[in-house]
């Protein structure tokens, strides 16, 4: 028997943070650095839900799921190798707690058409993946969101500054339920942002890093493969032969410095040389291939530990969901009542 989320943590003393990431596969630096760091770092001082949101993975990718189910343990696997613990955090699949759904379906009861239509991503979205996404389901997206934070009463989530309108929508819904359902008291809280400044990272090729555009080193990518794709990097167009001198402020290589702990005296003497020519191009990309490697070295050999044993990885996913619903159960039967069904 799993016990109860209050038995296991402080949970009536800590705040709860509910995050979650569409799966797609197998997860790359810009993910550790965007979001990942942050949710291991607060695992200490919140009661910390992470989803695998597979749902909101089909509201675009509905037509190929072959890989929905296994790109989520691979996502798994990524982050017990970031640092995630699903003893101290609850892991799950969003499909698995199908209170998601009911609640997301009782929120587009009470919100306006004309809400969800404001949401900036919604014709930014259509335009780049097209039409045939411009589903029911890709247009109450906003709702489903809402619902995986409330569903838990988490009053924190970790969002970029592009996010906050989603959550302001979110806090918007949760008004408008408390006013219609609330009679005594609200029914569900308002979450908060916790904003997370993640800093810009590029790709390989100088676009933004993304596994659709083969640009991005993999959080678990094998030695040669970091050095190979480093090798491959574009640096400043200006400096064509060692002795150029070059302009780091506009090189992909050199923003790469301060993320993979350079010592901040190497930092500032590789500034110096490159831009007198004493430092080639293949020799920085060289030097900071090897400090990737190592920095990825202790992730790389945590994933392959959870990767060996993949029965396990489902094993998380299944006891997650069951402590998830603990939590989830009682909270949907108040919302249930409260709008008389």
């Amino acid at each position: 028997m799993v016990a109860t989320a209050e038995a296991r943590s402080p949970a009536l003393t800590r705040e709860r943070v509910f995050s979650g990431m569409r799966p797609t596969g197998r997860l790359h630096i810009g993910h550790w650095f965007g979001a990942l760091q942050n949710w291991v770092r607060l695992q200490d001082q919140y009661d910390c839900i992470y989803c695998i949101v597979d749902l909101h993975a089909l509201t675009t990718g509905f037509r190929d799921v072959s890989r929905i189910h296994e790109d989520g343990i691979e996502m798994l696997a990524d982050w017990i190798g970031a640092g995630i613990d699903p003893e101290r955090s609850i892991i799950f699949r969003q499909s698995q707690v199908p209170e998601h759904s009911e609640l997301a379906l009782l929120l587009g009861m009470i919100t306006p058409k004309s809400w969800l239509e404001r949401v900036p991503t919604y014709k930014g979205q259509i335009a780049e993946l097209g039409e045939e996404i411009d589903t029911y389901a890709f247009f109450g997206y906003p709702l489903l969101q809402t619902a995986d934070i409330i569903l838990y009463h988490a009053t924190k989530v970790p969002v970029g500054q592009d996010q906050l309108p989603h959550l302001e929508l979110a806090r918007e819904v949760v008004r408008r339920f408390n006013h219609l359902y609330g009679r005594e008291e609200e029914i569900f809280p308002e979450p908060e942002a916790l904003l997370t400044e993640a800093p810009l990272l590029l790709g390989i090729d100088n676009r933004k890093m993304s596994k659709s555009y083969g640009n991005a080193i993999e959080l678990g990518s094998e030695p040669d493969t970091i050095r190979e794709m480093v090798g491959r990097m574009i640096t400043d167009p200006q400096k064509i032969r060692r002795n150029d001198p070059g302009r780091p402020e506009i090189c992909n290589v050199f923003s790469y410095e301060k993320l993979f702990d350079t010592p901040r005296e190497r930092v500032a003497d590789i500034d110096r040389t490159c831009r007198s020519g004493e430092l080639g191009c293949v020799e920085h990309k060289n030097e900071i291939a090897e400090r990737i490697v190592e920095y990825l070295r202790p992730f790389r050999e945590r994933r392959e530990r959870a990767l060996a044993d993949r029965g396990e990885l489902e094993l998380i996913l299944e006891r997650g969901a069951e402590r998830a619903r603990e939590i989830a159960l009682p909270i949907m039967e108040r919302a249930r009542a409260a709008m008389g069904l």
